[in-house]
């Protein structure tokens, strides 16, 4: 996530105008931010990117819990009840995937030609005496051609016209494939990079420096 005026546009779409700090290389379990819809209007709020049910024992990592198929978020025991009452929107500037082939694995970046990304999430809130966790999970769908040879999965990407029913926890996902119908919200670039990004704790922005030329993937 970088602050440039790509990310500081897509806040203002979003009705939280603040200027995000730059976060390199985020991992699951680590804190995200989240914009979301409450009694007092939409808040920005950064959580840990692993759901934690509020029903659960507490914070683990014993099952996958940072992404959400958009497939079963619906139906799904852990799930169902955050997409009910408690969807947000993750905004990001990129994103990395990695590709795995006879020569092992590779990482590559995906980004937007121009703007930022609304990524689709729920969150949740668990609670226990003083000990208080807000947390999210990514909400992600088939990947579209274009990132397919890299990925079979990608995060659900929202367009302008999707925020509104998205973030009101009153309104009915009814037809989620509105939201979840596998698309880009616009040109996206592809490019490699060092597999240095596979260590969470390497958080320098020349990470994100491309190895090679960048490809272009029209929406």
């Amino acid at each position: 996530m970088i602050d440039d005026p790509f990310l500081r546009e897509l806040m203002r779409d979003l009705g939280v105008d603040v200027e995000l700090p730059t976060m390199v290389n985020v991992a699951p379990t680590e804190t995200v931010p989240i914009v979301i819809e409450t009694d007092r209007g939409r808040e920005l709020r950064f959580m840990r990117w692993w759901l934690t049910p509020s029903w659960s024992d507490g914070p683990s990592t014993k099952y996958s819990m940072f992404n959400a198929k958009s497939e079963t978020v619906a139906s799904s025991p852990a799930f169902r009840s955050p997409f009910r009452r408690h969807r947000g929107i993750v905004p990001a500037s990129s994103f990395i995937e990695w590709q795995t082939d006879r020569y092992g694995k590779k990482p590559w970046l995906i980004k937007p030609q121009s703007g930022a990304f609304a990524f689709a999430a729920i969150w949740d809130h668990w609670q226990k005496d003083d000990v208080t966790v807000e947390s999210c999970a990514l909400i992600t769908t088939v990947a579209v051609p274009g990132i397919e040879p890299i990925h079979h999965r990608m995060p659900v990407m929202l367009g302008l016209h999707d925020y509104a029913d998205w973030l009101d926890p009153s309104t009915e996902i009814e037809n989620p494939e509105r939201f979840f119908n596998p698309r880009l919200a616009g040109n996206i670039l592809l490019a490699p990079l060092d597999k240095a990004v596979n260590n969470a704790r390497n958080k320098d922005l020349a990470l994100l420096e491309p190895l090679d030329e960048e490809e272009l993937v029209k929406a």
